[in-house]
């Protein structure tokens, strides 16, 4: 039972209209407040990406040295996402320099996407992986689907099919492994050549 006086202040019509108005704006505040909560969660999610990383770098670069401070690798990508569970991390568009210890010019590789283990320091490129490599006034193409780059090692390699493309001709093969301080490319299997004679 309501006391005397607020009994009283409840009868009247001008206090229930006002307590009414009262609850619908607070209706009304808490559901666009709930309104906007959901278009900030939505664009968080649409930013964050449909494979859920633990966390995502727009315009990123992953750079490393040797023991001397000399830049070994470079790759940039306009979005990395990065699992923290497993140690990897995913890159869209990457491109690469590769350097080796002579003053020569670093090996551009690019593809479509890439991934990084970070426990044993590899990089995997797929699709459209473009490998351009300058030796003095020449420049050598190589293309092929798949590219693994061991850092460790200085190494990168394939078993799908590469076509290089040189100045004096195209050379196709099944697979490959590429030495980068030595500068030396090795040809797994079926090799197969079109050379123009220098004149």
């Amino acid at each position: 039972m309501i006391p005397g006086a607020l009994s009283d202040i409840v009868r009247k019509p001008w206090v229930r209209t006002l307590a009414l108005a009262a609850t619908v704006l607070a209706t009304v505040f808490l559901m666009w407040q709930n309104e906007e909560g959901d278009s900030v969660r939505g664009d968080a999610a649409e930013l964050r990406g449909p494979s859920e990383p633990d966390s995502f770098i727009i315009e990123g670069r992953y750079t490393t040295w040797d023991e001397h401070g000399n830049l070994k690798m470079s790759i940039s990508s306009p979005r990395i996402e990065q699992f923290e569970d497993t140690n990897y991390a995913t890159m869209n568009a990457p491109r690469a320099r590769i350097f080796s210890e002579q003053a020569t010019p670093p090996w551009i590789i690019e593809a479509d996407e890439g991934s990084l283990r970070q426990d044993d320091d590899q990089v995997t490129l797929t699709g459209n992986v473009v490998v351009l490599r300058q030796t003095g006034d020449s420049e050598a193409t190589l293309k092929t689907d798949s590219l693994t780059m061991d850092n460790r090692q200085g190494t990168v390699y394939t078993d799908q099919p590469v076509t290089i493309t040189e100045p004096f001709g195209v050379t196709q093969a099944n697979g490959m492994k590429a030495w980068i301080n030595e500068r030396i490319l090795e040809l797994n299997s079926r090799v197969e050549g079109q050379y123009e004679t220098i004149r």
